[in-house]
């Protein structure tokens, strides 16, 4: 399997899944009258709302697995990632940019590779 198929296989089960949660969520309730973290009907959107988010995470995480060719800091990133969420993101991101080489665009960060 080429790497190209691998991500449209995880970037379609993720559009499926995000369908179909949000599709059941909304059936139960409204979006509207979310209320949060509470009993009763409003675990639903709680629950699509935490899919969504983890989705996110490891959306992001594709593109560290990329960059990362060592397999013990894509392991420990993942981990990061999934744990901290946002927090690992932002950490990595700003690692990546503290390593750009000075002059370079901040583009570079996007497709160079941490050998």
């Amino acid at each position: 399997m080429t790497r190209k198929n691998a991500l449209v296989i995880l970037f379609c089960c993720i559009f499926l899944s995000m369908f179909l949660v949000t599709g059941w969520a909304s059936t139960r309730q409204s979006v509207l009258q979310w209320g949060g973290l509470m009993p009763g009907p409003d675990r639903n959107w709680t629950i699509a709302t935490l899919m969504d988010a983890y989705f996110g995470f490891l959306t992001f995480y594709v593109w560290v697995f990329y960059k990362e060719a060592r397999w013990l800091p894509r392991i420990a990133w993942f981990i990061g990632i999934m744990l901290l969420g946002n927090m690992a993101m932002s950490a990595y991101v700003l690692l990546q940019l503290k390593r750009l080489p000075q002059g370079r665009d901040a583009s570079g960060i996007l497709t160079a590779r941490n050998l």
